[in-house]
């Protein structure tokens, strides 16, 4: 169980940090640096980053990618949408709680980031889950074990 956990949040973990990655490479100078300005920070700072990459995926493979797993045991690919639909819930909130707590408490923090934030957060995080579920679903990596309720013995 401990090895099927790690490899959702492998799987999870690639999926997400490669379509962040992208999305940060080009909204940063086109969306986040004239929106912001000032606002942020000269350098960018590698430990809040990776604090952030670690807890969120796990996270998102806690509450989407293993939903989804399960289900797509009993049904094939079956868990993808509730992955998809989980890992969208999760990003929207999580997000949500960034930007809506910035325009609470910054003197100037842009709608239009936080639309973009929130819809960007909802998209990648139910994507990666999503395709997190189909991948290992694919590579055969959910067969129950042996003995297990509803396994092939």
């Amino acid at each position: 169980m401990i090895l099927k956990w790690f490899l959702a949040y492998l799987a999870t973990g690639l999926f997400f940090g490669a379509m962040d990655a992208v999305w940060l490479r080009f909204a940063g100078p086109a969306l986040y640096r004239p929106a912001l300005g000032d606002l942020l920070a000269e350098k960018f700072r590698v430990g809040p980053a990776v604090a952030f990459y670690f807890i969120y995926i796990a996270a998102l493979t806690w509450f989407a990618v293993i939903p989804g797993l399960l289900m797509s045991q009993n049904a094939a690919n079956h868990g993808v949408p509730l992955a998809v639909m989980n890992g969208a819930l999760l990003g929207f909130a999580a997000y949500a709680t960034y930007d809506l707590t910035n325009q609470a408490t910054l003197k100037r923090w842009p709608m239009e980031v936080t639309l973009i934030d929130l819809a960007w957060g909802a998209a990648a995080s139910g994507l990666a889950a999503g395709l997190a579920v189909l991948a290992l679903s694919r590579l055969g990596l959910l067969a129950p074990a042996a003995g297990a309720v509803g396994g092939a013995g």
